[in-house]
């Protein structure tokens, strides 16, 4: 009888211990649903971008320029981290330039004007030595002076002429006009200087912000997703495909007369073309009713070049007709670019689908006044999409 006692003292003792630990584990598990709902509220908050385009369309800088605009920006140790990429820039360059140079002089026409000074040819040799390395060496004054020599050279500007054939950088001309700054042994390079250096984007980098300030009441909180925009890059780009409020797709619209830098043979408004063609139908995209922003970039690059190189270049603008000259031969050419994309969209997307959000915004990724109203513009018309869906508007 004292055993059976014993036993159910023990017994009850035991319940007592598991129900107390079942109700530690109820609170634990109410503790985590909790936090769960709470985080799944904050996410609900944040609209999901992408940012997406073809190599060189300017992805990466309009990327920069958010982070700028709307964080903390760069720190100096983020700006010094620029430095040697920012000296690679001058030494790939500049070795580009060269090797275009000689490559010319033996197969161009016109070949003598290709051909550099005796005095520079040596200082060539050694730069495009240096050019070709794995690891470039600091941009020291000396160097910096040699490179502005050859930079400088008849031949050498004779070929930047005809950099659209070369994959020469757009930003050549503002690195090759402040190179004696970029030598200094003090330099920390200044935000013009980040937002030209040119580092191809690989994997997927990304930011959360508000076009509006920290105060969430008055704004949409973003996150923004920028992927490398290489043919070999864009298989990383499927995973992010779900849950994407809005694609901002960037179209470099000076590159007409270009060819990609993976493929000589492939003119790059081609390329675009069809890359927007094809994101356009992803069926994710459909089903969300994902808003596509697409952002003519470069603009300006192409209000000079336009009115040097015939738009009809391109194969997809065969049927463009100069109208005019000057501003107005822009705009016309603009508008026809646009109204290109325009139809490409609407072949593009089922008639179910039509009246998700589709806006075209003319920009240039180096203009930060340009690029932060363009976002408040971005940001007005998703926050009116979101009012609109909740029944608000």
């Amino acid at each position: 009888m004292l055993f059976l006692i014993q036993n159910m003292g023990l017994l009850c003792s035991r319940n007592r211990h598991y129900k107390e630990a079942d109700a530690e584990e109820n609170v634990q598990t109410a503790e985590i649903e909790r936090r769960i709902e709470q985080e799944t509220k904050a996410e609900k908050h944040i609209q999901k971008l992408l940012l997406l385009g073809a190599g060189e369309s300017g992805k990466s800088t309009i990327f920069k320029q958010i982070k700028l605009l709307f964080q903390t920006g760069f720190d100096e140790a983020e700006l010094k981290g620029y430095i040697p990429v920012i000296h690679a820039n001058v030494y790939q360059t500049i070795k580009l330039l060269h090797d275009g140079s000689k490559e010319l002089a033996q197969n161009d026409v016109d070949s003598l004007k290709y051909v550099l000074s005796n005095e520079n040819k040596e200082i060539g040799e050694k730069l495009s030595e240096i050019g070709g390395r794995l690891e470039y060496p600091h941009l020291t004054k000396e160097l910096a002076r040699d490179v502005e020599t050859l930079w400088k050279d008849a031949a050498i500007q004779e070929t930047y002429a005809r950099g659209n054939e070369l994959q020469v950088p757009d930003c050549t001309h503002y690195f090759m006009e402040n190179l004696q700054r970029l030598s200094d042994s003090n330099y920390v390079p200044t935000k013009e200087d980040v937002l030209c250096a040119r580092v191809r984007t690989t994997g997927v980098v990304e930011i959360q912000f508000s076009p509006v300030g920290e105060n969430k009441k008055s704004g949409e909180v973003y996150r923004l997703f920028d992927v490398g925009g290489q043919r070999n890059e864009r298989r990383k780009w499927i995973h992010l495909f779900e849950g994407v409020t809005a694609v901002i797709f960037c179209a470099a619209i000076s590159e007409y007369d270009q060819t990609l830098f993976e493929d000589d043979n492939k003119n790059r408004m081609m390329e675009t073309k069809e890359l927007f063609d094809w994101v356009l139908k992803q069926p994710c995209f459909e089903v969300q009713k994902t808003s596509f922003m697409l952002f003519l970039n470069k603009f300006d690059i192409f209000e000079k070049k336009v009115l040097k190189v015939p738009l009809n270049v391109c194969e997809w603008f065969k049927d463009y007709q100069p109208v005019s000259t000057g501003k107005q031969e822009i705009e016309h050419a603009y508008e026809f670019v646009k109204k290109k994309f325009e139809e490409l969209y609407f072949q593009s997307t089922t008639p179910d689908r039509v009246d998700r959000v589709f806006k075209i915004y003319r920009t240039t990724a180096l203009d930060q006044k340009l690029v932060k109203k363009t976002f408040k513009l971005v940001d007005e018309t998703l926050r009116r999409r979101n009012l609109f869906e909740a029944g608000l508007l």
